[in-house]
């Protein structure tokens, strides 16, 4: 049947900005339908303004350490308007830069706001406040993302709660910041808005922060976000939420690891703030699709996909937060290449979410792709772990970076690299060069014998590899060696923690 388009998106996002360029490259005409603004949660609600938010609070950190390093500042504070302002105006120039409609436009993509919604598998209709237009095509990729997930909790969903999508709207600065969620959305705002100078608490229901991320690294992270002042009430049931006139009241039942108990009955926390943020994981932005007349499955988790994005119904694609399956900007674009590979030149492409790479960018950031210490004890694969701490790296000494450590898991006979994590500065550009080395089977013989810049952060890396190479030169290969050139050196010997 003849159709309108070769491919339509819905979604105009990361992961759909993407596979509609992908589309135009490879000469498809290519439909983008999008209900907001292009650049979806990552420009306007995510990893841009958080980290121009984590960046503002970095040079206010910065400027009371300034002391450290002989410069005088004198007081510090922050005008929460301005700092603000800073970060509306840094996404207003990355939107104008590489998101806005006409840059699209120009690589001959069809543009239309609106909302999507299917009337069968080939067709869809576009609402806007004007029209309603219909459209069919060959193949579709849905992209339509997800939004802050706001647990069933007493009285949450009545009270004036921040999420995601409303914190970066603020106008006045909170004295008392409640956080829900200790994974990397609430991580990075408490430490963001602490430094800025909020009083912040953070409740979460595990029993450690970042429980994805290794259990050490973790625990150093929590342990300096500690120092800066922030609150953990860890272990915590939240059993109710009240707003009343000059703030929130969040009461936790059981028992809980953070400090003290008080409240109206025995074994109850009671937290009062100014604001609260719900930052407790994510939810697919599936029901305005009407996906059952296109017969495409679906659950509370998101579209079901394969390894090759491929939903239910044949033609039908679907990538990034829409699917629950990894809620970073990064593998939504790399899902939407998959997607696209795999819709318009049959390439059987598969997503690689082994060599993943993760990264929270507090301060110092943690980082890690592969397996973890914990996941490789559980398949019970044998492993070695070597580690290099940030207080050997010269440029981390040099710049007062000396909190973190290096770790990488290796299989012991030929150095194949199993998993890494990394806390420190710089961590999530550092993650980059053991992804690339998992991806492409580099060992860490071969990552020790390529050179390194020095001073650099990288050069941690080649360290920690090194670690790898000297363990394999035994006292007794080095005997050996002796004996045959004749050396009259002592055999050095060195522990199996010991960093050399």
């Amino acid at each position: 049947m003849p159709t309108d388009y070769d491919l339509i998106v819905i979604g105009g996002g990361a992961a759909g900005l993407t596979a509609s360029g992908v589309g135009a490259s490879f000469g498809a005409r290519t439909l983008m339908v999008e209900q907001a603004r292009l650049g979806g949660d990552c420009t306007w609600y995510g990893c841009v303004p958080s980290k121009a938010l984590l960046s503002a609070a970095h040079v206010a950190h910065s400027a009371r350490r300034a002391r450290e390093f002989g410069i005088r500042t004198g007081d510090v504070s922050a005008d929460f308007s301005e700092v603000i302002a800073g970060v509306h105006a840094l996404r207003d120039h990355i939107y104008e830069e590489a998101d806005a409609p006409e840059i699209y436009e120009n690589m001959g993509i069809d543009v239309k706001q609106g909302t999507a919604r299917f009337t069968d598998s080939r067709t869809i209709e576009i609402v806007s406040d004007e029209t309603t237009e219909r459209f069919s095509a060959r193949r579709f990729v849905i992209a339509t993302g997800g939004r802050a997930f706001v647990p069933p909790i007493k009285g949450l969903r009545d009270a004036s709660c921040l999420t995601n999508e409303t914190i970066f709207e603020l106008t006045e600065q909170p004295r008392r910041l409640i956080v829900l969620g200790a994974g990397p959305i609430g991580t990075e705002m408490a430490q963001a808005f602490r430094r800025l100078g909020s009083d912040v608490t953070v409740i979460d229901r595990e029993s450690r922060i970042l429980f994805r991320d290794d259990e050490e690294l973790a625990g150093m992270l929590q342990a300096r976000l500690e120092e800066e002042g922030i609150r953990y009430v860890l272990n915590a049931d939240v059993s109710s939420v009240q707003e009343r006139g000059d703030g929130i009241d969040v009461l936790i039942g059981g028992e809980t690891s953070g400090g003290g108990t008080v409240g109206d009955k025995p074994g109850n926390l009671a937290l009062h703030g100014d604001a609260l943020l719900v930052a407790a994981g994510r939810k697919p932005n599936v029901a305005a699709l009407n996906l059952e007349a296109a017969g495409v499955a679906y659950d509370a988790r998101g579209i079901k996909v394969d390894d090759r994005c491929r939903t239910s119904r044949s033609g039908i694609y679907a990538v990034g937060d829409v699917t629950g399956r990894f809620a970073f900007t990064h593998m939504s674009e790399h899902m939407a290449k998959v997607a696209a590979m795999n819709a318009l030149l049959k390439i059987p492409a598969k997503i690689d979410a082994a060599h993943l790479p993760w990264t929270t960018y507090a301060d110092p950031e943690l980082a890690h792709v592969g397996a973890t210490e914990d996941a490789l004890r559980a398949t019970g694969k044998k492993y070695e772990t070597l580690r290099f701490p940030y207080d050997k790296i010269d440029r981390a000494i040099t710049e007062r970076e000396e909190y973190g450590m290096i770790k990488v898991h290796a299989r012991p006979r030929d150095g194949k690299i199993l998993g890494a994590s990394i806390l420190g500065a710089r961590g999530g550009d550092l993650i980059c060069e053991l992804a690339l080395a998992m991806r492409r089977g580099i060992s860490l013989r071969h990552i020790s014998d390529a050179i390194h810049p020095y001073p650099s952060y990288g050069l941690g890396v080649r360290r920690a590899a090194d670690q790898w190479y000297i363990k394999r030169y035994s006292p007794a290969l080095i005997r050996v060696l002796k004996r045959l050139f004749g050396y009259r050196g002592r055999v050095l010997e060195y522990g199996p923690d010991e960093i050399v």
